[in-house]
């Protein structure tokens, strides 16, 4: 009993960080309509970001969000404003190649300024394991499901009772429609990459408070993206959902049945429950939930 509650918790914790990224993805595409395949570099761009932050003196936990999480939203503007924003109204072939070239991109900057070794993480929570009774987790896993918890409370509120919400709702749905009704597309794009870098910092944080930082984590991205289509592609709440399921049912796998089945488990998963719902377990062909 001990080993399955041990497999279960550990594939929560890595389901958190899938549901976090598939979060960076689900923003996008609800507000704007198109897939942002830069989600994985920029968690990796504010990973490194983060831990320069933490060798500042004096820097502790929450200085630490309250530095990073700006710094994230800034750099996700940024990135709208100079790279998506001129590509407005052109097909969404081209817009989602855009992300493509903008994730080498930053992968190269990245490398260059930080190189490829691996770097220690400072632990502002401590490496004191935290018994909950035949459980025992890191302050790191902890925090990466909690973080996870509060993001989803946050934007299921988000969508149902906020202005902004409702508008990005209606700009998925139809952006031409949504022009014509006076909901300023620019600004809704802009605020939904601001929130995509924000949930991929919280994820590239949640990640280095567990592991050791280096460029690999990049590849968190396209481990998330599953997790998005399992909760549906439209739903933010769902794809946080979809994660913990992958994480779960991999880690399961992994224990259970081998560990060459670890990786393909999540994907095997997708298969079917897409051949029954093929808009993922949360998501419609017209966005109407979160």
């Amino acid at each position: 009993m001990n080993y399955f509650l041990n497999l279960l918790m550990s594939g929560l914790v890595i389901g958190s960080l899938y549901g976090l990224i598939a979060m960076g993805f689900a923003i996008v595409y609800r507000a704007t309509g198109m897939v942002n395949f830069a989600v994985g570099e920029v968690m990796m761009m504010t990973a490194y970001i983060s831990f320069n932050l933490a060798q500042m003196p004096g820097m502790g936990f929450f200085g630490l969000l309250a530095t990073t999480l700006p710094t994230a939203m800034l750099l996700g503007l940024l990135v709208e404003r100079v790279f998506i924003r001129p590509m407005l109204g052109e097909p969404m072939f081209s817009r989602v190649m855009v992300t493509i070239g903008l994730a080498v991109v930053i992968r190269s900057v990245v490398i260059l300024i930080w190189g490829v070794e691996p770097k220690p993480f400072p632990r502002p929570l401590g490496d004191e394991v935290i018994r909950l009774g035949e459980l025992a987790l890191y302050p790191g896993q902890i925090f990466s499901l909690v973080a996870l918890a509060l993001l989803c409370l946050l934007m299921w509120a988000f969508f149902r009772h906020s202005r902004v919400g409702i508008a990005m709702r209606a700009t998925s749905n139809n952006e031409t429609t949504a022009l014509l009704m006076g909901i300023n597309v620019k600004r809704i794009s802009g605020i939904a990459w601001a929130l995509s870098s924000l949930f991929a910092a919280v994820a590239g944080l949640s990640f280095c408070l567990m592991f050791a930082l280096e460029p690999e984590i990049s590849q968190m991205g396209l481990r998330g993206f599953p997790a998005t289509i399992l909760g549906g592609l439209d739903s933010v709440v769902g794809g946080a959902f979809g994660g913990l399921v992958i994480g779960v049912v991999e880690n399961l796998a992994g224990g259970y049945l081998g560990r060459g089945l670890k990786e393909i488990a999540g994907f095997v998963l997708i298969i079917v429950v897409l051949m029954i719902k093929p808009y993922g377990l949360f998501g419609q062909r017209e966005i109407e939930r979160v």
